[in-house]
């Protein structure tokens, strides 16, 4: 069971089924979405997620091209979860946001052709220069 809420603890999210995958994704949205060089995050099937709380949604066009939905505490802004429209049973968790932030261990690193140079990962990832 993953859980996880955001800062104020307005909303909360529980995904009965194992992570899908772990990646740190390097693009421009996540970069400007996290204020950071890039976010960690993991994927779960939309069937075993759920969540409580008040959400706000963005959506842009995301690194793969397709639309990225964000989905945000509405009072606090924490970034939360993603509910991308080109994958509708997916959902992708943003791991700074999990209860137990070591359940998450990334195995790749997406977009590393937009990644800053002083956000490498001491972490052996298997390195894609774009999306896989």
């Amino acid at each position: 069971m993953l859980t996880g809420r955001c800062l104020c603890g307005a909303v909360q999210y529980r995904a009965s089924g194992p992570a899908l995958f772990s990646v740190v994704c390097h693009c421009r949205d996540c970069q400007r979405a996290s204020g950071s060089g890039g976010v960690p995050v993991l994927g779960v099937a939309r069937a075993s997620f759920a969540h409580s709380g008040p959400v706000k949604q963005s959506r842009v066009q995301g690194g793969s091209g397709s639309p990225a939905v964000r989905n945000f505490c509405s009072e606090c802004g924490c970034l939360l979860f993603g509910t991308p429209e080109s994958e509708p049973d997916l959902v992708t968790i943003y791991a700074g946001s999990l209860d137990d932030p070591t359940v998450f261990s990334p195995t790749d690193a997406l977009f590393t052709g937009q990644r800053p140079e002083w956000a490498r990962l001491a972490a052996p990832l298997v390195e894609h220069v774009a999306f896989p």
